[in-house]
């Protein structure tokens, strides 16, 4: 007997709410969340009701790691960006040494002029505008010069917390 992708995904589903609790759940669905989603959203996602939905949510707002904001009388909930983002900068800052750290920094500069070079342009959002929509090179190129540039900034936001943390300790 063959299974259907619907069997496995409803057996996925199954799996993860004997392995999980309501709480859990509806975290990891926050976590993923980058645009507002209703606490009936939530739940439908989480597999809980949605008073458990929003119960939880409300929790999470409390603690910081979620964030909310109004659709006319729905209250949307989503991950907090900016703790999403010190994660990242703390999971940096000891993930790598300081050496690595400006190194890569160096790296990511760099290829950055190259970018600028290749399409003389000093943003990708200059080069947005003379792209043709054929040029799936310079398409690729884009995202990527995005991607550098945001990695660059939370390498040098890590860099500048590494010294901060030093300054404060001494």
């Amino acid at each position: 007997m063959t299974e259907t992708w619907d069997d496995v995904n409803e057996q996925v589903k199954a799996d993860w709410k004997d392995d999980t609790t309501p709480f859990e759940r509806v975290y990891e669905i926050v976590e993923q969340t980058h645009d507002g989603q209703s606490a009936a959203e939530i739940a439908e996602r989480a597999l809980v009701s949605e008073p458990t939905a929003r119960r939880h949510c409300k929790s999470l707002v409390n603690t910081g790691f979620a964030e909310t904001e109004q659709d006319g009388q729905t209250t949307l909930y989503k991950r907090n960006s900016d703790r999403v983002l010190m994660s990242r900068i703390r999971e940096l800052r000891e993930e790598v040494t300081r050496p690595e750290l400006l190194d890569s920094i160096q790296e990511m500069k760099a290829e950055i002029r190259r970018y600028e070079d290749r399409y003389d342009v000093v943003s990708p959002e200059e080069l947005v505008q003379q792209l043709d929509a054929d040029e799936t090179g310079g398409w690729d190129d884009l995202t990527a010069w995005r991607t550098t540039r945001q990695n660059l900034a939370v390498a040098q936001a890590a860099l500048a917390y590494d010294e901060a943390s030093h300054q404060l300790a001494v």
